[in-house]
């Protein structure tokens, strides 16, 4: 991608890895250059099967973009961020509370994470539809637009589409099952979003724990991460305990969310991740990220695939009765519209806290 025809960005110097020891998850490694044939998919469904139904999270190489077209993108990426002046930013500000999707920019100081305490996030995002030129965009960007609009296509077709297919076969259902509900030219709000997390005082770490993010579940069906080397994302293990994410050079982290658990029965649990302050050698860097965020269709009732001879064998987890099963536009506006901003009740388990959405519970970890 990158060429002398290009339009001109700063470059982002990424920061270097961090040194310290520290409890990495060891998680399962994914090759999506095999996806592309018959013999390839059926070898690698059974271990992308058993890595998200064990970690909810694994690595993806060979996704098909260099180390230096990841690069560019991390460049517009903070683009965003840093060439756009701070008033135009307010012009494109969403209003997600009204809205109930993540797209312009996101301010800081908006999401609680302590609230006896008053202590707010210290994150920055601006989200893309993914049909980028859907909505407006600041001047400064509006030259990367067919970039972004390649790099979109490309986490779309290219990954999220490989990756559902896996786990329509893993559920022995046909390989287009999941991908039917994932279209790109149709009604949904699967995304681009680039997230700028600041430092913070040393009185705002200790009020909230050093949490940056609370523990959550993505409210969409899979969630791609391009990682990046400042650390702060952790998995829950299942013990309860949390587990680090290794940075790996240009590979994606792959996650799964609430939307995949509805619609495969429970199968597929949406995973439990959260965000820290960074290790103590990088604790002077921001820390950039860059995500695709897929969310099925708007019309797509979120109700499981009971065809599916693997979960007729296994059985169903349904969070409500069928009947009541929201719509993904529904699903996903209520998820939006309250997180970091609703007031939560605290749960039955330890460091857990609830809030009520469309009749089901949805839980943060602390």
């Amino acid at each position: 991608m990158p060429s002398l025809t290009l339009p001109e960005c700063p470059r982002y110097i990424s920061p270097p890895a961090t040194k310290e020891e520290l409890e990495f998850a060891n998680l399962t490694v994914i090759d999506l250059s095999k996806v592309h044939s018959p013999e390839g998919r059926q070898e690698l469904y059974p271990k992308l099967r058993d890595a998200l139904r064990t970690q909810g999270f694994v690595y993806a190489i060979n996704h098909g973009y260099t180390q230096a077209q990841r690069d560019r993108i991390f460049d517009i990426a903070n683009a965003f961020f840093t060439l756009v002046p701070p008033d135009e930013m307010k012009t494109y500000t969403g209003n997600i509370e009204k809205d109930g999707y993540y797209y312009g920019y996101k301010g800081r100081q908006i999401w609680k994470l302590d609230e006896e305490n008053r202590v707010f996030d210290q994150i920055e995002q601006y989200g893309l539809h993914r049909n980028v030129t859907k909505l407006p965009h600041p001047q400064a960007v509006r030259p990367f637009l067919p970039e972004l609009d390649a790099f979109s296509r490309h986490n779309h077709f290219k990954v999220l589409h490989p990756i559902l297919r896996l786990i329509a076969l893993s559920l022995e259902l046909p390989e287009e099952a999941l991908v039917e509900k994932h279209s790109f030219d149709g009604e949904g709000e699967t995304a681009i979003r680039f997230m700028k997390y600041y430092m913070r005082s040393k009185e705002e770490e200790e009020k909230s724990k050093n949490v940056w993010l609370k523990g959550h579940t993505d409210f969409g069906s899979v969630s791609i991460l391009w990682s990046q080397p400042v650390g702060g994302l952790q998995i829950q293990a299942p013990d309860g305990g949390w587990k680090w994410v290794r940075h790996i050079d240009n590979a994606l982290v792959i996650n799964t969310g609430d939307m995949l658990g509805f619609l495969t029965g429970g199968y597929y649990k949406p995973t439990i991740h959260r965000v820290v302050q960074p290790p103590e050698d990088q604790h002077e860097y921001e820390r950039l990220g860059t995500f695709y965020f897929s969310l099925s269709d708007d019309n797509v009732r979120l109700l499981p695939c009971v065809e599916s001879p693997v979960l007729q064998r296994v059985g169903i987890e349904r969070q409500c009765p069928d009947e009541d099963a929201p719509l993904s536009e529904v699903w996903r506006k209520a998820r939006t519209t309250t997180y970091g901003v609703v007031d939560l009740q605290k749960g039955m388990e330890r460091d857990v806290e609830e809030e009520v959405v469309e009749g089901i519970v949805v839980k943060h970890y602390n």
